[in-house]
């Protein structure tokens, strides 16, 4: 790591007219008291694209550009049409974290790669971009890059920030797990009673409750299938809604490991669906062609009520 000074004369608050004298040791920089210093990455555009390319390759070339700006909005950006990836290098006070945003917007390169692959060449025109696809394939690449050591997320060097975390999982997130499971098994009870008393489910949900439909179904379903609550109640819905008892001890188990849930949920996705390119696209295709149909059949309707008023 490396850092320029900005400034060798700081006018104070305190009224110190100048900085303290610096040494400088092999290259690092050591403040004696007071100065002004900005963050710059030892790696240009180039030795970050190898970087990227050493942690997964594509066939897509692509550039990367250190805006030598900073950002109040974003980090980075990646822009498909020219396939640019953008870095606000001021926006970084270390490499790791410059490697990090790198990483994201690499991952939407690699998936504007496979967009294009899958569309034959035609340009591929991305809705909403951070969806649990980007998220899974992230995170992946995240692993890998720790895994070769260009990366780190190591908070057992941060002894108040690994005391912190743990206290947070155990009295936090595995409490709520297990407030679910009981909210869950109470919600079926109340269901039971609900049919015996011929009274409608749904609007006791609806009305005495005030409980969405949606999260009384995965609240219950928690209750319901044996999960492990030191996941929290959220990754527990995930789970818990696997239908094979092998699968969702997998999924248990590599996010108790330390992988990202949305992570596990792609695999998941993944190992359950191997179409090939083609047959995703034929699927894609009819389902295209329904939602044209129902459209021109709702034009039509809208088109012969105009001509009737």
């Amino acid at each position: 790591m490396t850092f320029q000074i900005l400034k060798s004369h700081i006018y104070l608050p305190n009224g110190i007219q100048e900085a303290s004298m610096l040494a400088l040791h092999n290259h690092n920089i050591i403040i004696a008291q007071h100065c002004l210093i900005c963050y710059t990455s030892p790696m240009d555009n180039e030795q970050i694209k190898e970087m990227l390319l050493k942690i997964e390759n594509t066939e897509l070339d692509f550039t990367v550009v250190m805006t030598g700006k900073e950002s109040t909005r974003v980090n980075g950006l990646y822009k498909p049409e020219t396939r640019e990836i953008l870095l606000h290098n001021k926006n970084f006070k270390t490499d790791n974290q410059l490697i990090y945003t790198a990483i994201h917007e690499y991952t939407h390169h690699l998936i504007n790669e496979e967009k294009i692959a899958e569309s034959a060449g035609v340009p591929f025109k991305a809705g909403r971009v951070h969806n649990a696809e980007f998220w899974g394939r992230f995170h992946e690449l995240l692993q890998k890059a720790e895994e070769m050591g260009i990366y780190t997320l190591n908070i057992d060097d941060y002894p108040e920030l690994k005391e912190l975390t743990e206290k947070i999982r155990r009295d936090y997130i595995e409490v709520d797990g297990k407030l679910m499971q009981e909210f869950g098994k109470l919600l079926s009870q109340a269901h039971a009673l609900c049919e015996k008393e011929n009274i409608r489910y749904e609007d006791y949900l609806d009305r005495v409750l005030c409980l969405p439909r949606t999260s009384a179904r995965d609240i219950t379903r928690v209750g319901m299938v044996p999960v492990n609550p030191a996941l929290g109640f959220d990754n527990m819905k995930k789970v818990a809604a696997l239908k094979k008892a092998d699968e969702r001890q997998s999924a248990e188990e590599q996010i108790l490991a330390g992988k990202a849930p949305d992570t596990v949920r792609e695999l998941m996705k993944k190992k359950a669906n191997k179409d090939d390119p083609r047959t995703k696209l034929e699927k894609e295709k009819n389902r295209l062609e329904k939602t044209i149909e129902a459209l021109q059949q709702r034009l039509q309707y809208v088109e012969e009520s105009l001509e009737n008023l």
